[in-house]
Formats: C-alpha cells, structure tokens, sequence
C-alpha cells in the first residue's frame, strides 16, 4: 500500500508515518485529526479503504477506477466524498493535462487519492511536517487547503495559454502556416479541456460554501468562497483564451484566404496581358501563302507596336483598379487609441483652466 499518513491527537502531538494499525485506531477513536494520502491506488489500497475504514465502496471504485470522473460531492451522512479536478504539471504535453483528486472528508479524518503527483499534496504536507498547521484548525480546513492549492495551480498555466495565445495572433497576421493551425487547435483543445472541469467543479465549490454540509462549519464556509471566487476567475480567462483562440482560427482562415486571393489576382494579371498577345502570334505564326501582311515591310513592327500598346493598356487598367499599389499613396496607418496628449485633462504642458490662472 503506497500511503503516507499523519494524525494529531487532541493534546496537538503531532504523529508521523502511522502503520495500517494505528491509522485504523487512530480512525476509530474519532478524536484529533487524521489524513492520510493514498497514491497510485491498487485493489489492495482499495479493500483497506473499504474493509478496515468502512468506507462506501462506491467511492472507493471511483478512486480505484483509472477513468477520469467528473467534478462531484456525494454526502454519505457521516462523510463527504468529493472529486476534484486541477493541471497535471507532472508531464509534458503540447495538449493541457488535466488530473483528479478524491477527499473523504469527515468530522476527524481526511483522506486523498490520487494516481499523479500533485503539488497541492506536497506544499500541504511540506507545511504539516513543518508545524502541523494546516491540520490545528478541523477536517474541513485541511480540505480546503488541498482544494486552494490545487486550484491556485491552474492560473499559471492559464497564463502560459494567454501567452502562446497571444504568440499565436502575431504568427497568424505575419506568416500563416500549418504549424499555426495546429497550435490554435491545440490552444481550443486546451481550453475545452479545463473548460469541462471548471463548470461542473464551480457547483462542487458552492455547496460547500453556502452550509449545506454539517461537517463544513460555519467559519470556514467563507474560505470555500474564496476557492469559488477563484474558480469564477479561471473559468472567465480561460472563456477568454478560447474565443481569442476562435479569432485567430476565423483570422487564420482569412489570411490563408487572402493570400489564395493575392495568388489568383497575379495569375490574373499574366493571363490577362498574355491571352490576345497569344492570340495575335498564334494568328501570325500561321503558314498560310496569302497572308497580306506577311509581306508588309512594317508589319514586324506594327505587331511589336501592337503588343507594347496592349501591355500597357493592360497594366494601366490594373494600376486603375488598385490591383497593383506600386507607387500609389498608401493610407498611413494610425495607432490604434492614441490620443493626442495635448487633449488630454492633467497633461504637463497643458495648464488647467481656473478662474485664477488669467
């Protein structure tokens, strides 16, 4: 059985490395606070959980069970049984990882499961060794802290998605490639991805926060809504990231668009000048006898004459219409929200108007 495990008797000891025994004496005397932290849990974990701590076996298939299971709270009367999601920083994918974690949580005992490493579970445990802290205040107070970390966890890679976003807009205006579109796929995939943990984990949260549970007291209700008001926070920068990632998909598209556009109006171009220049030498480059002007002195350069005049006639007709710019007077471009300083209320070289200053 791979677990670690602490109690803290009522007379605040501290006790570390528990044995299968005490755990199961220390569970049983229902007084001071047990945790204990089950990873990469097996059939045998499973039966201890079930068997020796009489708990429900429905919770116990659903932390034994490698499928990812959504955000939930199942209130067993005596305990809290709950499923909790945040970023699996352990591996390195294009695509964010997410990963689970499983609390029962009941009036003298917390226990986790999980099958990743998570951070959330070494910052607390570091901070139990150190001082026993986090355990001083009830159950319910230690929950909290492995919930507010792990979620406090998802905003830097929330972050990373805004910057990788934010790389992608500027690829996607200079040099649309394949490369960027799979990245803005990768980007939705992401999003999509915490999107589906997020909203169902924002009601775990708030039944939490509003006294529904007897085994959350009062005073700690208030940091439950602290860890809501997170989740809200992601959540909304996370809808963020998506929809600039849905912009510079429907801008890549539009730069591939344009670029297919620029291609056609060149091609365009050429066979537009080159078709009746085709045509006249296609005529004269028969062999036919009587052919009047075959024998015109002038006639080489009448059709030379001829073919100059077309080019032109073509190439002003397109420099008409704008499809080619060379050499016309471009718009200048503006910058976007700059507003002359010299307009603007408080301004140094600008002295405020008071009745006083004649």
């Amino acid at each position: 059985m791979s677990f670690m495990a602490y109690y803290l008797a009522p007379n605040g000891q501290l006790h570390k490395k528990l044995s299968e025994k005490e755990i199961v004496q220390a569970f049983q005397s229902k007084k001071g606070l047990l945790w204990v932290d089950v990873s990469e849990t097996t059939e045998e974990d499973g039966s201890f959980l079930e068997k020796k701590l009489q708990l429900h076996h429905l919770a116990v298939e659903d932390c034994i069970s490698p499928s990812i299971h959504s955000p939930k709270i199942d209130d067993f009367g005596e305990y809290l049984f709950l499923i909790v999601h945040g970023i699996n920083h352990t591996v390195e994918s294009e695509i964010v990882e997410t990963t689970e974690l499983a609390l029962f949580l009941g009036p003298n005992f917390v226990i986790t499961n999980h099958n990743m490493p998570l951070y959330s579970i070494e910052a607390v445990r570091k901070l139990v060794e150190d001082d026993g802290r986090p355990m001083q205040h009830g159950a319910d107070f230690l929950a909290h802290a492995f919930i507010d970390v792990l979620i406090d966890n998802v905003i830097p890679t929330i972050d990373k998605m805004s910057d990788v976003a934010e790389e992608i807009e500027e690829e996607v205006i200079r040099n649309p490639q394949q490369a960027t579109l799979e990245a803005i796929l990768k980007l939705k995939r992401s999003t999509l991805r915490i999107h589906r943990i997020m909203v169902p984990q924002r009601e775990v949260l708030n039944r939490l926060s509003r006294g529904e549970f007897n085994i959350i007291k009062s005073e700690a209700e208030i940091f439950y809504r602290d860890i809501y008001d997170h989740l809200v926070q992601v959540q909304d920068l996370n809808q963020t990231t998506r929809d600039r990632a849905d912009n510079a998909l429907n801008t890549y598209l539009s730069s591939v668009a344009n670029r297919q556009n620029e291609t056609m109006r060149v091609l365009s171009v050429v066979a537009t000048i080159f078709l009746p220049l085709t045509l006249l030498a296609g005529i004269y480059g028969m062999n036919f006898e009587n052919m009047p002007e075959l024998k015109w002195q002038w006639g080489y350069f009448a059709v030379l004459s001829f073919i100059g005049i077309v080019i032109i006639a073509a190439l002003w007709g397109f420099y008409a219409k704008r499809w080619i710019s060379l050499g016309q007077r471009q718009i200048k471009r503006a910058r976007l929200f700059a507003v002359e300083p010299e307009k603007l209320v408080g301004y140094l070289g600008r002295a405020l108007k008071h009745p006083h200053n004649k």
